[in-house]
């Protein structure tokens, strides 16, 4: 004998199955939301609710292809704040992203979105350290240029998947007199320290450097995905 289903049996077959397949297809998803941007004819993906603040070209693995490095910010409103001239500036951190270029686009090579501090922190007595970044015989140089009190550099190769410190330099000045350098090459294992040892300079050209060449303990190499806070790093404590 043919049963025949009444049609509310049939709508309310129609909802349940509507339901299970709603259910299954809402389980917690990654969130992989980003943002767009465009350089040149290219597009690229940077994490949602940064902004693009800087773009660097040249060639970081040595196939004589244009590499993209890109320089990005958070774009919190609870991270702007007022500086101490009663001005209320952005202090969103930033970060960086690379992407090495194919016969045919990009691909991302690294991403460490909040490895820098916002270029408007509180520099105390004076201005923040300037980052600026350049890359030249296939490495990558994270400089900050602090005025009259001098500089420092990391120099970072690529190394598999990602990138490693492998050199770190440092001037110290007063003003235009220079008063100490320091050089430490990671991979010879070398650290070199020039120091003013005149004592009466009273401008540049006057210095007089004795030079001290020693030997460190490096261990692993710092890879640069993995630097949290390039405020936090003490290469001159540790090396």
């Amino acid at each position: 004998m043919i049963n025949h289903h009444s049609p509310l049996v049939i709508i309310t077959l129609l909802i349940s199955v509507t339901l299970i397949i709603s259910c299954s297809n809402s389980q917690p998803q990654e969130n992989t939301s980003s943002t767009l941007i465009k350089f040149k004819d290219s597009t690229f993906n940077i994490p949602d609710g940064f902004t693009l603040t800087e773009t660097i070209e040249g060639d970081l693995n040595g196939d004589d292809l244009k590499d993209i490095v890109l320089i990005i910010k958070d774009t919190k409103k609870s991270d702007f704040a007022e500086n101490n001239f009663g001005e209320t500036v952005d202090r969103n951190r930033r970060g960086i992203m690379i992407f090495y270029a194919l016969e045919s686009g990009y691909q991302v090579a690294l991403e460490n979105s909040l490895c820098f501090a916002s270029e408007n922190e509180d520099g105390g007595v004076y201005t923040p350290p300037e980052l600026y970044i350049e890359i030249n015989s296939n490495k990558l140089y994270l400089n900050y240029s602090h005025g009259r009190y001098g500089s420092w550099k990391y120099t970072f190769r690529k190394k598999g998947q990602d990138f490693e410190m492998i050199g770190f330099d440092r001037l110290e000045t007063s003003g235009p007199i220079i008063q100490k350098e320091t050089s430490i090459n990671l991979l010879t294992k070398k650290k070199l320290v020039r120091e003013n040892v005149n004592q009466n300079t009273s401008e540049s050209g006057e210095e007089i450097f004795e030079e001290t060449w020693s030997t460190i303990s490096t261990g692993n190499l710092i890879k640069l995905s993995e630097i949290k806070d390039f405020e936090e790093l003490d290469i001159m404590a540790n090396y």
